[in-house]
């Protein structure tokens, strides 16, 4: 079975970022407008989850193109071996 490469483990990490980066900034704004400590805290928790839940969704919504079709069969068979070729498809 082969290991995932770069890209596929820096992936969720990246997610976690830009979430993390939005909720700080929708904290700061609230903290800004408000004065209020705890009003920031609350808002830097629900924007950094709001948006996790965006991003994974949209990122979960996103087909995956040839190559990744490939290595999800090659997977699924537990072998190194290449795919059999794919016949085209009518569409």
């Amino acid at each position: 079975m082969t290991k995932p490469n770069r890209d596929d483990v820096l992936r969720p990490v990246e997610l976690l970022i830009l979430s993390g980066v939005m909720g700080v900034f929708t904290g700061l704004v609230v903290l800004m407008s408000t004065r209020d400590l705890m009003f920031g805290v609350i808002g830097l928790g629900v924007a950094f989850i709001v948006s996790l839940i965006v991003l994974a969704m949209l990122a979960l919504a996103v087909k995956p193109d040839l190559e990744e079709k490939r290595d999800l069969d090659e997977q699924d068979r537990g072998t190194d071996e290449p795919p059999a070729p794919r016949p085209p498809s009518g569409h």
